[in-house]
């Protein structure tokens, strides 16, 4: 280290909440250190260390060049605290850049005898039992490797990113006659070195699994726990008779292990392989995406996990972790029947793919009929300035967004959402805000300010929202007459029209509500302006 001060050099310092936040035992100083001088605008795709072995470190780009984003492995560059320029005594350049975590290299244990420097991946895989790996085994898909003569993929020079399932993702036993050469393939995303603090999340990345009759691509997703949890997911977009398309979802468990040709993630089972019913893959892990939803089912009877069982075609819209923290289910819980029903909800006895779903919303929102009564769910597709599509579900009142689409499964599929269908969460003015169907009558209600009262949790409020197909409907019909309305010259008569389809009173009114009123015959109610005159039927099995 001495001789440091005589040589040029880069230095990469961690800051010193990096090292608070560091959990290893050792800080390799020399893998923080490079023996040519580079400035940020100077570094390529990798520069090598001066630890032993001069393992690389990798560099990423990510952003625009004004808003370029630099991180050097894991760990970003803190723009504003490097290229740092100085000159030793012997006039010999020397460069500091600031990062924001600690780089850590591939490291044998204390406890092997073996001396390996700078691993390839096809070597990480060979001495991993004698590897710092956290106690992950990786002997299973090590042995898949080498049967079909997959060693050159690992070997291969140039900057890769691997992901290797650990040895507890191979169980049950059956799953690990399931590969082959082509899945293998797929655990690989050729020349892109991707650690997760740099990944581009949500973009799908081919694999080595991409050609004419075989397409599967990989992306990165993050849960919003605190930490967050890292995921994979595989999508074999065109599958053969041995490779079933649709999406496998797999938890990163140990990511960012730097090797010689690019990174390994080791990651929580295979990717590409769907043998699992959707019941198994909600029993998968304790501590899985969806473990507040299978506990939430036990809670009510394990009936209903049986029932899912017995389908051969279904769909389950499964609300996250994240989505069962911000439900009220304090009270709900206890009323197992109300709760049963809206697991219900969650339910489509068919497999119903992201596919179907935007064929089937091509001139009209989507509706399919669910597992609870005469309930629906209604989808509709979002598409963005940049052509990016988001898919919508509303079910009981309450909009979620899909998040993790195409989980196959054997006997069907699983979308995992944002938000617990059933379970209200919002004011109507919340709702009405946050529904891509009622834009229309969201920004005709902010004109005279008429929403801002629906924000009133002490209110009651049913509110006959017209949605955005009506008013389509009326612009057609009446273009003048629509044009002048969304016009704040004509607020008041906007105002007026919105306060003939809102009812304040003492309690709101479900249709189930209604519908008892009724009992076929006509509903009088009170509106903030006027009467509504109301006759419930039933058609096409929907009220």
């Amino acid at each position: 280290m001495a001789s440091l001060k005589y040589r040029s050099l880069t230095l990469f310092a961690p800051t010193n909440e990096a090292f608070q936040r560091f959990t290893g035992n050792t800080t390799h100083v020399l893998y923080h250190i490079s023996t040519v001088a580079t400035t940020l605008e100077q570094l390529g795709t990798t520069i090598s260390s001066d630890l032993e072995g001069n393992p690389p470190l990798y560099i990423t780009r990510r952003g625009k060049a004004s808003q370029e984003q630099i991180f050097i492995n894991n760990a970003l560059v803190l723009r504003s605290r490097s290229n740092v320029q100085l000159q030793n005594s012997d006039g010999r350049k020397q460069v500091l850049h600031v990062i924001d975590d600690v780089l850590q290299p591939l490291t044998v244990l204390p406890s092997s005898s073996i001396e390996l420097f700078s691993p390839d991946a096809f070597q990480f895989l060979t001495y991993s039992e004698s590897l710092d790996v956290n106690s992950h085994r990786m002997r299973s898909y090590r042995e898949k490797v080498i049967m079909n003569k997959k060693e050159n993929v690992f070997q291969a020079v140039g900057s890769h990113t691997f992901f290797i399932p650990v040895d507890e993702g191979f169980k049950p036993p059956p799953r690990a006659d399931l590969f082959d050469k082509k899945v293998i393939d797929g655990h690989v995303i050729p020349n892109l070195v991707l650690f997760t603090a740099a990944a581009p999340y949500g973009d799908p990345l081919r694999t080595l699994a991409f050609e004419d009759n075989l397409k599967v691509q990989i992306t990165f997703s993050q849960s919003d726990s605190k930490p967050p949890k890292i995921y994979v997911t595989s999508n074999t977009m065109i599958g053969d008779g041995k490779h079933t398309p649709g999406n496998v979802l797999a938890e990163v468990v140990k990511a960012n292990i730097p090797v010689k040709n690019g990174v390994v993630h080791l990651i929580s089972k295979p990717l590409m392989i769907v043998d699992n019913t959707v019941k198994e893959f909600l029993e998968d892990k304790d501590d899985g995406p969806l473990n507040k939803f299978y506990e939430v089912i036990m809670k009510v009877g394990s009936d209903f996990m049986q029932s899912i069982n017995g389908m051969k075609n279904v769909t389950l819209f499964a609300p996250s972790n994240e989505a069962w923290a911000t439900s009220n289910l304090d009270n709900l819980i206890k009323d197992k029947d109300r709760m049963r029903d809206i697991l219900n909800l969650h339910i489509v006895k068919d497999r119903l793919t992201i596919d179907k779903i935007k064929k089937n919303n091509v001139n009209a929102i989507s509706q399919v009929p669910t597992n609870a009564d005469k309930k629906f769910l209604y989808f509709n597709v979002i598409t963005d300035q940049d052509n990016n599509e988001t898919i919508t579900v509303e079910g009981g009142g309450v909009n979620a967004t899909l998040i993790q689409a195409d989980i196959a499964a054997t006997n069907g599929y699983v979308h995992i959402i944002d938000r617990v269908l059933g379970i209200p969460y919002t004011t109507v003015y919340e709702k009405l805000k946050s529904d891509p169907m009622l834009n229309k009558t969201y920004h005709l209600g902010m004109l005279p300010r008429f929403n801002e009262q629906l924000d009133n949790v002490r209110r009651k409020y049913t509110f006959f929202v017209p949605r955005d197909k009506a008013w389509r409907n009326l612009e057609r019909t009446w273009p003048s007459t629509y044009k002048k309305l969304f016009m704040p010259a004509f607020s008041y008569h906007a105002s007026s029209i919105l306060e003939h389809h809102l009812i304040l009173a003492d309690r709101s009114y479900t249709m189930a509500d209604l519908k008892a009123l009724a009992n076929d015959s006509v509903v009088v109610l009170s509106a903030m302006r006027g009467i509504l005159k109301l006759k419930i039927r039933e058609e096409d099995r929907r009220e």
